[in-house]
């Protein structure tokens, strides 16, 4: 099987015009043996082959030696990590930061002092693992599936750095994680608990806490959030069992930042912040960097902490992009608001933040001017210029995908009801297919619209009609009689009803919605994308360019 898809590989790499970073992305496709995002390794199956990847790669006493923080959760793990990472670069240590997914190049998943691993630096320690692991390859030992060799990299790339700390995102659940090879961390971390991947982690709270646990060690003092009752008892259980310091990380006070912002926005990241702290701290203190320590909220937070609070990045969770390619004049008259939120809870958070977000940029007089003259920064709009934006109308629109795997009917009223409850309501809904494909890494083997399978497109259509006729006490069978197929008018193919719209891709939503800001001077478009954060990657790709 490992033979038929590195075959693959091969047949990509003998194109005149695949570049060396191609070849990687095809070779690394072919690690892809499932078309499903989330893989059925984190059940188990064979868990102790990451063993045999280790001696093969010789990472064993590598990661005995590193000094890691291991991060597991449903919600926010991906931004607690990114907080912790960028207190302790702030404190003066050399970083290496793993997350997933990537949103736009998969070199993402991979920071080094708070940067993307560079093409040069990627593609000699990818090789070097890639050509290992192939050559090794018996009917014992495959080669590795997509993420595990992932994690497998990132090992190698933080041994060969030399990090002082290693902070690693669990990929899903935890027990069976491939991050899960990590024996003896120096802190653990466990971030907001909810429904996400039940297929895999199981139908309860508890049984998806128990798996979350699964990165806890013994010995080793772990930290969580204020969790509800039927997860935090089976995190307090584990913990007890393996002789773990279990303690809850309160929400960081907005008081301490000394007056200054948390750089990634939404309530819920004080949440995070906190969590972000308690590992930091710990680290800290049992590293024996006594000097940075702060464990009371009653005292000041130290220097270096609120610098990497308020200045740490993170594509794709609560951003706001303006479109790049607006006409000058109609800057900031098409504005994305991207959040890669695809549970239940998460939907909340984000409808929550979008909603205050446009309330706040529709009541300022003007959004920055894109930088001038090649300096670099941006001009405000006069605030008293009544001619360059008053009157205008701010009309919110919802770009939406999620995976099959998740529910529509938990997902979409959440978001709907949440923003409702701020004033927010839609002016329309389109529905499109992720652009990237999760069997294939890289951009230069797009599929073409005519490829595109639009039924679950078309199922998410009709759950946000039904919903919105239900709203409005209107029979919900309705739904189906207002859409009609690939509307003439439009040769964009795809669906159109009354309250929403599918595209058969991506580009062709963004041209429409272009096209819109164009045709309708007095309105400013702000637009939510969200429900997945490979589509809010695809928009990234489309709108930053």
């Amino acid at each position: 099987m490992a033979e038929g898809n590195l075959e693959g590989c091969n047949n990509g790499s003998s194109k005149p015009t695949v570049t060396p970073y191609e070849e990687a992305m095809d070779a690394l496709s072919s690690l892809i043996t499932k078309r499903s995002r989330a893989d059925k390794s984190n059940k188990g199956d064979r868990f102790d082959l990451l063993f045999d990847y280790l001696k093969i790669l010789e990472l064993e006493e590598a990661i005995s030696e590193m000094k890691i923080i291991h991060v597991a959760g449903t919600k926010g793990k991906g931004s607690t990590c990114t907080f912790t990472e960028s207190i302790l670069r702030n404190c003066g240590f050399h970083t290496g930061l793993f997350t997933s997914p990537h949103l736009i190049d998969v070199r993402e998943r991979f920071r080094l002092d708070g940067m993307d691993i560079c093409e040069e630096k990627f593609l000699a320690y990818f090789w070097w693992c890639f050509d290992r692991l192939k050559e090794k390859a018996t009917e014992d030992i495959p080669v590795p599936t997509y993420f595990r060799f992932l994690a497998l990299l990132a090992f190698k790339i933080f041994a060969a750095e030399q990090v002082d700390v290693a902070i690693l995102e669990v990929g899903l659940g935890g027990k069976f994680d491939a991050t899960n090879v990590v024996q003896k961390p120096i802190v653990c971390g466990i971030s907001s608990l909810g429904y996400d991947h039940m297929e895999i982690l199981g139908n309860t709270l508890a049984q998806i806490a128990g798996e979350k646990a699964g990165i806890f060690k013994d010995g080793i003092p772990a930290f969580t959030v204020p969790q509800p009752d039927e997860a935090m008892n089976v995190l307090v259980e584990k913990a007890s069992k393996l002789n773990v310091t279990l303690k809850v990380a309160e929400p960081l006070d907005a008081k301490l930042l000394n007056g200054l912002k948390l750089s990634l926005e939404g309530e819920h990241q004080y949440l995070n912040a906190g969590l972000a702290i308690a590992l930091s701290s710990t680290w800290l203190q049992r590293t024996g960097h006594h000097e940075f320590t702060y464990l009371e909220q009653a005292s000041p937070l130290p220097e270096q902490f609120i610098k990497g609070l308020t200045t740490a990045s993170l594509q794709g969770r609560a951003q706001k992009v303006p479109d790049q390619y607006i006409n000058a004049e109609r800057y900031g008259d098409l504005v994305f608001y991207l959040d890669g939120a695809h549970s239940p809870e998460s939907m909340e958070m984000c409808a929550k933040w979008f909603s205050l977000a446009v309330k706040e940029d529709s009541q300022k007089k003007a959004f920055n001017h894109p930088p001038q003259n090649n300096s670099g920064s941006t001009i405000e709009l006069a605030q008293g210029n009544p001619n360059e934006r008053d009157g205008k109308i701010s009309m919110q629109i919802l770009v939406f995908n999620c995976m099959s795997v998740r529910d529509p009917q938990l997902l979409l009223p959440r978001l709907m009801k949440a923003c409702a409850n701020h004033g927010v309501y839609f002016k329309k809904a389109l529905f499109v297919p992720n652009t990237s494909v999760y069997y294939k890494v890289g951009s230069h083997a797009l599929p073409t619209d005519s490829q595109v399978d639009l039924s679950w497109q078309l199922a998410l259509q009709r759950v946000w009609e039904n919903l919105i006729q239900s709203d409005k006490g209107g029979e919900a069978k309705h739904a189906d009689a207002v859409c009609e197929e690939g509307k003439d008018d439009t040769k964009m193919g795809g669906s159109t009803c009354e309250n929403s719209r599918v595209f058969p891709s991506l580009p062709l939503a963004i041209k429409w919605l272009r096209e819109s800001v164009q045709q309708n001077q007095s309105v400013r478009y702000q637009v939510l994308v969200t429900g997945s954060l490979h589509l809010v990657g695809d928009v990234l790709r489309l709108v930053k360019m």
